[in-house]
């Protein structure tokens, strides 16, 4: 059985009784609770099962479970999943390439997403990977109010790779 327990399946000899209303009955016997509540045409549902004891409340419960599932699924769309959005640079990158790719960064990281920087080598500029770190050390001294580095500089083949995460 998914979602709370209700009339016969709430364990507990005794509960804490919550009317339709809102007002509180105080702690009665479980079957007592149930009768009260079918008198008035509801369930008694139990809300609280950790409490001493659970607290129970007259509900439709019918009606519970779909107001419960509407604010689950409100809660799942109004989420934002984090992406890794990716940013390819070059060891020589000119003023005017680098600060294009600079106002990307920080749109990404703006929007909450994780930012992958990728230095790719190409023939002999793979013997000076001083220049690329050098490039990826001023990419996050740069960023450094807005981001942190998540994964240093490290190279994985032909190029170097850097994480920035949101701060």
């Amino acid at each position: 059985m998914n979602g709370p327990r209700f009339n016969e399946w709430i364990q507990s000899q005794k509960v804490r009784v919550i009317d339709h209303e809102g007002e509180n009955l105080g702690v009665m016997y479980t079957r007592e609770a149930m009768a009260q509540a079918k008198e008035l045409g509801l369930d008694l549902v139990e809300v609280s099962p950790n409490a001493d004891p659970p607290v129970a409340k007259f509900l439709d419960v019918g009606k519970f479970k779909y107001e419960a599932q509407k604010k689950a699924n409100l809660a799942r769309k109004s989420q934002k999943t984090q992406e890794i959005k990716e940013i390819k640079m070059r060891p020589n990158i000119d003023d005017h390439d680098y600060d294009t790719k600079m106002k990307k960064v920080a749109e990404f990281i703006g929007e909450g997403d994780k930012v992958k920087v990728t230095m790719r080598f190409r023939g002999r500029e793979l013997s000076h990977g001083q220049l690329g770190m050098a490039v990826l050390q001023r990419v996050a001294e740069q960023v450094a109010d807005v981001a942190k580095v998540e994964a240093y500089p490290r190279m994985e083949g032909r190029q170097m790779l850097m994480v920035l995460a949101p701060k």
